[in-house]
């Protein structure tokens, strides 16, 4: 029988560098506490955010990912044209199909590069890292591109007090390339579709279609308690499921990197995992919002920018969101 060939790849891959992109437009919990009957000291008290950035209507989804991707491509020191995936995790695409990844590609000079998007909301881009380093581990590619981006405020309803005041805008990029051993750790991830409808659309698309205006455009909603309780409980062990796969302890960490859902989640996460004092924790959430998959590559970003000094260090990253989904794994910061 004739053996197959199979593409040798690398012992391991490595975030290169990150880009980011945020919406043009500042929006302060002033502009929008009106129409929840809220204020600005609730907004805070309950979310730890003061302003979130959105994009204006010029602005769409693949633009901030183009702008993303192209600052991570620059700062990685390649060539477009060695990039071997385009991969986007988005629940905001301005159509259902076809993906905003093929239409990445062409804008940033990757094609013909295979692209697709992942639909795995916030915890979309964990996956998105954890297929890269098997792309690169095994020769499917040799640089991958990773991207978070979401345009929300399409989908944020003014007069929602269940998640519309937490949204924003932005877009997270890395690339990932081989490296002698590895720099992404094994990935913990999964879902629980029994709660599926505790984050999503308030209609379907097809309501609004045959709704003859009884049905508005559908907008995200959830159901805070409930998300809150399994983020915490339950995602803590993942993350710490996440740190022991990784073959480390906590106190290896040089930072946390949570999905930016709520500063009381991320600061309550943290106590539950005990991390040291000396773990940089992100907390992007209170001035830029919560972006779903673009907001774990926007608070890697900012962090390194604010303290280079975790340039090289070990990550916890940790995604999760509608599904409910969920995605954890260690890496090695660039």
């Amino acid at each position: 029988m004739t053996a197959l060939h199979q593409a040798s790849g690398h012992p391991g891959s490595r975030i290169l560098a990150f880009g980011a992109s945020r919406g043009d437009l500042i929006v302060t919990n002033d502009d929008i506490a009106g129409p929840i009957n809220s204020s600005d000291e609730w907004i805070r008290q309950r979310t730890g955010i003061v302003e979130r950035r959105r994009a204006s209507e010029a602005m769409d989804t693949v633009d901030l990912a183009e702008d993303a991707s192209k600052q991570a491509i620059a700062a990685a020191g390649i060539d477009p044209k060695q990039i071997g995936a385009v991969l986007v995790s988005t629940v905001s695409n301005s159509v259902q199909t076809p993906s905003l990844a093929a239409l990445l590609t062409e804008r940033i000079g990757a094609s013909p590069a295979p692209a697709y998007d992942i639909s795995a909301a916030c915890a979309g881009y964990t996956y998105g890292i954890a297929q890269a380093d098997s792309f690169i581990r095994s020769g499917l590619a040799e640089y991958v591109l990773v991207v978070g981006a979401e345009k929300l405020s399409q989908y944020a309803k003014p007069t929602d007090r269940t998640i519309s005041f937490l949204l924003g805008d932005g877009a997270g990029a890395a690339i990932l390339g081989p490296s002698d051993e590895p720099g992404v750790a094994t990935t913990i991830w999964g879902s629980d579709g029994s709660r599926w409808d505790a984050v999503g659309m308030d209609s379907t698309l097809a309501a609004y279609r045959d709704g003859a205006g009884a049905v508005d455009w559908p907008t995200l909603r959830q159901d805070g308690q409930a998300v809150f309780r399994w983020a915490v409980w339950e995602m803590a062990k993942v993350a710490q499921h996440a740190i022991d796969a990784a073959g480390i302890t906590s106190d290896d960490l040089a930072a946390f990197i949570p999905h930016q859902a709520n500063i009381r989640i991320i600061d309550e996460l943290a106590k539950q995992l005990k991390l040291p004092e000396h773990v940089l924790i992100a907390r992007d959430i209170v001035t830029t919002g919560n972006t779903s998959a673009a907001s774990i590559p926007l608070a890697a970003h900012a962090l390194l920018a604010e303290h280079p000094e975790a340039s090289g260090g070990l990550a916890l990253q940790i995604g999760f969101g509608a599904g409910l989904v969920f995605g954890s794994q260690v890496v090695r910061l660039p």
